[in-house]
């Protein structure tokens, strides 16, 4: 117990290391720059009194199936899962809606001639989730675990997610996978895009996409509650311009990207190490808009009122091509956008009869385009009257979302670009190890990278205290 350990940022990942720093006997105390702590897991009121919105992620597959968060006892110190009816909704241009559904064999049943193909592609993943979780939530490895599950999966993953929607013969089919593919910011015909499709349909069906009753800052609450009964200690408004003035710590996890653990590092860390992480690629953003609402989104098809998740997106084509100019550097005339409609099932969000909704789309890096219109005309697309029923909206450009988040850097929100070559060496080689022994890096510019799953923070502990010990 004399040892201590410093953790920067109290995001969902640095929250873990502290976490498992805090199991093996250490001292912790983690510092937030922010008043609130939990990064993008928070919840604000940001448009009107009442109203409590996700300032960041809003649905938790991972963190529902996260193999380290599913292991504490979060449910003690407050977190309560909700399971909207249907998973996800993605309503078409015709009126109707393709439903994804939490239980594999109704949606087999659901999407008809296409039911055993998608049930071929995915069962064999929700039925070894145990397994496959741990597997895919890590550094990328040559001798894992359950190599035959893996192989399985690397068939599939590593090809585009354009090649392996060709085995469906239904658009419906198509474009809910699109949607589903469209979470990785890459162009659907490239590489590993297929992968993020299946990492997301996957846990849908192994364990849902559940909101945290109360909001995002429910899970965030939870896991800095169980961190003070291990003693841990959180200090919010307390940013860290530079490691070496915090004296008397023993370790030091960076919930921080590359950047901003060059800033802070200064001359713990060695030129060299700096220059390659000088060298990481950040990806596109997103714009970002919540709502109070006066009444639920008046959605064509009735059905959308299910789910807890809608994609916005007419057919696989449209999204593809969405996804292919932003990764192009461009805005797309007919964004994918991504909504959340969670005070239908949680009524703590809102007054009664009110209703919050969260909604984005994805745009280049660092952008400065107004996307409000195009964003509005593709909700307003599938719901008309939409804008009628606006109490109030707050805009989140990328610049906003960094101001309020310095890991968001240029409105991404994954940490980096999930490309080929990041996800193998993420942000470097060392992965969470920098160049200085007491000093590591824990936040999603690590393996496995984006996602609320806690994993990043959960192995970069791990490895430091392996290499402490």
């Amino acid at each position: 117990m004399n040892r201590k350990a410093c953790v920067v940022g109290a995001g969902p990942n640095g929250l873990a290391a502290a976490i498992v720093l805090a199991q093996a006997g250490l001292q912790i105390d983690v510092l937030e720059a922010e008043s609130t702590p939990g990064g993008a897991v928070r919840t604000l009121e940001l448009t009107l009194p009442g109203f409590r919105h996700d300032f960041g992620s809003a649905v938790y597959p991972m963190g529902a199936g996260s193999p380290f968060f599913s292991s504490l006892p979060l449910g003690n110190h407050g977190l309560e899962w909700i399971h909207s009816a249907a998973v996800l909704a993605h309503p078409l241009d015709d009126g109707t809606v393709v439903l994804l559904h939490r239980d594999l064999q109704e949606t087999r049943d659901a999407l008809g001639r296409d039911g055993a193909a998608w049930d071929k592609l995915m069962r064999p993943f929700v039925e070894r989730w145990s397994e496959f979780a741990p597997e895919v939530l890590r550094p990328v490895s040559f001798f894992p675990g359950h190599p035959f599950l893996m192989a399985r999966f690397g068939m599939v993953g590593l090809r585009s997610a354009e090649a392996v929607a060709g085995r469906f013969r239904d658009p419906r089919t198509r474009v809910l996978f699109a949607g589903m593919a469209a979470h990785s910011f890459l162009s659907l015909d490239e590489p590993l895009s297929a992968a993020f499709g299946i990492l997301m349909t996957v846990p849908a069906h192994a364990v849902g996409w559940p909101i945290p009753r109360g909001g995002a800052q429910s899970l965030t609450d939870a896991l800095c509650a169980f961190l003070s009964a291990l003693g841990g200690n959180v200090r919010i408004s307390s940013p860290v311009e530079n490691l070496a003035a915090l004296e008397n710590y023993d370790l030091f996890l960076c919930d921080l990207t590359p950047r901003q653990l060059i800033k802070v590092g200064g001359q713990k860390l060695s030129e060299s190490y700096k220059r390659r992480l000088s060298r990481y690629r950040y990806g596109a953003g997103v714009f970002k808009v919540d709502y109070a609402l006066s009444t639920p989104i008046p959605w064509k098809a009735s059905e959308c009122l299910r789910a807890a998740t809608v994609h916005l997106g007419g057919s696989f084509e449209e999204i593809a091509a969405s996804e292919k100019a932003v990764r192009n550097g461009q805005h797309a005339d007919r964004p994918f956008v991504l909504l959340a409609q969670p005070s239908l099932f949680d009524a703590t969000r809102a007054p009664a009869g009110k209703h919050t909704v969260w909604a984005y789309c994805h745009v280049p890096h660092g952008s400065k385009v107004d996307m409000l219109p195009k964003l509005e005309s593709q909700i307003e697309r599938f719901a008309p009257g939409f804008r009628e029923c606006v109490l109030a909206r707050r805009i989140f450009s990328p610049a906003d979302l960094e101001c309020m988040d310095a890991n968001l850097v240029g409105g991404d929100i994954s940490g980096g670009i999930m490309d080929a070559r990041q996800i193998l060496f993420r942000p470097t080689r060392r992965h969470y190890a920098t160049s200085a022994r007491e000093i590591y890096i824990c936040s999603s510019s690590t393996p496995p990278g984006g996602g609320v799953h806690g994993m990043c923070g959960y192995h970069a502990a791990k490895m430091a205290l392996s290499r402490s010990a």
